[in-house]
């Protein structure tokens, strides 16, 4: 799965996007943090970061650094050995 965190000036969301079926629009959602957690902290998932001022993209999974992972998604995301 593939989450995206968009981190603005007025705060910050996690969104989803399901995929539909034949000619309808996929669908984006905003999604709890726990939920983005729970699925983050299993391994089979990445999370998009999307900085609105600077138009910057980082892609951070499981297995990234856990600096970074610390700096873009808190301390609850850090995985624990």
């Amino acid at each position: 799965m593939k989450y995206t965190k968009v981190i603005g000036i007025m705060g910050q969301y996690f969104t989803r996007e399901y995929v539909k079926i034949k000619q309808h629009k996929n669908k984006i959602r905003e999604v709890k943090e726990e939920t983005v957690l729970k699925a983050f902290l299993n391994g089979d998932t990445e999370v998009e970061i999307v900085l609105e001022d600077s138009d910057q993209r980082i892609i951070i999974d499981y297995f990234s650094d856990p600096a970074v992972i610390r700096q873009y998604l808190g301390e609850k995301f850090v995985p624990k050995l």
